[in-house]
């Protein structure tokens, strides 16, 4: 385990596996590392991969304010840290976060954005979204870990034995906090989830989008989207696959990707 120091001073807890042309890994809602660790070793065989913990989770420290900027720079003092420039893959909130810091202009050469969990434009769904997201702060304010993530599962419509099983997790109880983070990279409180258009316009770099044949439509419309509105984007289904698609499926797609010249 190795650490970098982001601008405001927290330390960025990262693990760095195999050889090649950098990669770093971003993850999503309620995950560390070792969410990621799967995926980071089947990429280590053709790349350095740098798998890290975002702040407040695992060994990352955090520093308040909270700001979605604070994140970018963290992913800037990543780059920094494997020579200035490096692709990303973002999974879930994490795309969300990578997308975010790709419009920020930070040096990447190619980015993937796996599945990032934006809604429609619809009133419905964008009422949805900040009512969730407040609901999930106010909880984590009054300090009910359970009850925050109660919340969240249900609305992903997550089965009941699956949501006792992480409500009861020290591990997710312990990084609870940061999902009001995540509920800020996705725009749920300020947009209602919606996709943030102007700032995907603004990203020209090489961008792989990636959804599952077998995720709720919202993903692949989401997907789709975005791809479409990208300067240089790129849809790919995962036939057969979810939101917890295997490190074995995505990894090759990947890895062809960021290797394609």
């Amino acid at each position: 385990m190795y650490h970098v120091t982001s601008q405001d001073g927290t330390k960025i807890a990262f693990d760095r596996v195999g050889h090649g042309p950098p990669v770093i890994i971003v993850s999503g809602l309620l995950c560390d590392r070792s969410k990621t660790q799967e995926l980071a070793e089947q990429l280590a065989q053709s790349f350095t991969v740098i798998n890290f913990d975002r702040r407040g989770r695992g060994d990352s420290s955090d520093t308040d304010p909270y700001t979605v900027e604070r994140e970018i720079e963290d992913i800037a003092a990543l780059i920094k840290e494997v020579g200035g420039t490096a692709s990303i893959y973002g999974h879930s909130s994490g795309a969300g976060l990578a997308l975010n810091a790709a419009a920020s202009g930070l040096a990447m050469t190619k980015l993937v954005l796996h599945e990032p969990p934006y809604g429609s434009d619809d009133e419905e769904s964008q009422r949805s979204s900040r009512e969730l997201a407040e609901s999930v702060k106010a909880a984590l304010s009054e300090g009910k870990r359970v009850d925050a993530i109660t919340l969240f599962m249900t609305a992903s419509g997550m089965p009941d034995e699956a949501i006792e099983d992480i409500r009861t997790d020290p591990t997710m109880l312990a990084i609870a906090p940061t999902m009001v983070y995540d509920h800020e990279v996705m725009g749920d409180f300020e947009r209602g989830g919606t996709i943030p258009l102007e700032l995907v316009k603004t990203i020209r770099i090489p961008t792989l989008v990636i959804a599952g044949g077998a995720s709720p439509d919202f993903f692949r419309d989401a997907a789709t989207r975005i791809a479409e509105i990208l300067p240089q984007g790129k849809l790919i289904i995962l036939d057969g696959q979810d939101h917890g698609a295997s490190a074995e499926v995505v990894a090759p797609v990947v890895s062809a990707f960021f290797n394609d010249a």
